[in-house]
């Protein structure tokens, strides 16, 4: 793979990682809550996510669940569902203010791996994504060069860039967070970022394969 692949490939996930999205805002709603640690889990969890699907789409697989109607109709909906949970429970909320304190006991790890898991679901519920690296990967891979390094060099290029954002995303919500812990700020900020996931979950609902 030459230098000027790589860099047209980079500019091409710089555009992808850049752009917001649930799990962006997802990562900046932890980042507000719970602090850095806590968007650092959700990100990995999200990273965890979109590598696999990376994965699959580089070894032909993505081809196969992109062009099922039904396999793409199930993570479309299962994604649009989640949202729209955490968007309904953000409203529902009778949480009044934001505590400057984060778990520092035995359940830390348990709260840890719930945000990791959560940054997963909302990761790998995108189909969008299959669509994306299903399309864009053969656009870059030169078959008559070793396959196994390029599938390293486009993942670990993704992994650092997707990594990147979601932190910076994850740490303008921990800035943030003196504001939103001001009394009664917190009723304001889940109705907010309820009515975002509600709408992010609306429409994902309405991808479609073409």
């Amino acid at each position: 793979m030459n230098l000027e692949t790589w860099l047209l490939y980079l500019i091409a996930v710089l555009i992808l990682t850049a752009s917001p999205g649930p799990s962006s805002l997802l990562c900046m709603t932890r980042g507000v809550t719970g602090g850095m640690k806590v968007g650092f889990a959700t990100a990995l969890g999200s990273l965890t996510a979109i590598t696999g699907i990376l994965t699959l789409s580089f070894t032909g697989l993505g081809l196969i669940i992109a062009s099922s109607e039904w396999v793409f109709s199930l993570i479309k909906w299962l994604g649009a569902a989640y949202l729209v949970y955490l968007g309904l429970k953000s409203i529902t909320s009778k949480q009044q203010s934001f505590t400057d304190t984060h778990p520092m006991n035995s359940h830390c790890q348990v709260t840890l791996f719930r945000h990791f898991t959560s940054g997963f679901i909302v990761g790998a519920s995108n189909p969008k994504a299959i669509l994306f690296f299903t399309a864009l990967f053969p656009q870059f891979i030169e078959p008559q060069h070793d396959l196994f390094f390029q599938y390293l060099t486009f993942t670990s290029t993704f992994m650092v860039m997707e990594l990147s954002w979601l932190l910076i995303y994850a740490y303008m919500g921990a800035k943030s967070s003196k504001w939103i812990f001001a009394k009664g700020r917190a009723k304001l900020f889940n109705r907010l970022t309820g009515g975002v996931f509600i709408g992010a979950g609306a429409l994902l609902s309405t991808a479609s394969r073409s």
